[in-house]
């Protein structure tokens, strides 16, 4: 006898290989498919919690835009005296800081001394007083916080003792 196949049995093997690439590749298909379902479903819940998360600011951000149009509106129609506007002014930032406080976005507190740390010189003015000298002249912008972490530096200008 002889170890050599025969043609029938080389014909059977040829077809149980392709009947398991066939089962292979169909095997593929469906875990393929799985996977774009799952990814689907995770791409959802992703933008689904992103929008829960954002919701409550937007909704903040809207009642803030509603005062912002009441108030042009009346600058528009000239129903405002120049005290009122500057209260209706203030108004709104109050409004505003409120949304930020909502975020636990808080102001940096005054500080008459410069500080690197929460302060950004962005011009200095010369004083002839040494015990003004590295003292915060004027606030440009407010600095902002959260957290315990800074969000933006106050811009300051600083006094300077000595300086040409």
């Amino acid at each position: 006898m002889s170890n050599t196949p025969d043609n029938s049995q080389l014909a059977a093997q040829l077809e149980q290989i392709q009947q398991l690439i066939q089962e292979r590749g169909a095997n593929d298909a469906i875990r393929e498919k799985a996977f774009d379902q799952l990814y689907e479903e995770l791409k959802q819940y992703k933008e689904d919690f992103l929008f829960q998360a954002e919701k409550p600011l937007l909704l903040d951000l809207l009642l803030f835009y509603d005062s912002l149009n009441w108030f042009h509106e009346s600058l528009v129609k000239q129903e405002m005296s120049p005290d009122v506007i500057a209260d209706s002014f203030q108004y709104l930032i109050d409004e505003f800081i409120e949304v930020l406080y909502r975020r636990d976005v808080l102001p940096i507190e005054e500080s008459g001394a410069f500080d690197r740390k929460v302060h950004k010189a962005v011009k200095v003015v010369n004083t002839d007083n040494p015990e003004q000298d590295y003292q915060i002249a004027q606030v440009l912008k407010r600095g902002f916080q959260r957290a315990s972490k800074l969000l933006r530096p106050e811009e300051v200008v600083i006094a300077r003792h000595g300086q040409k």
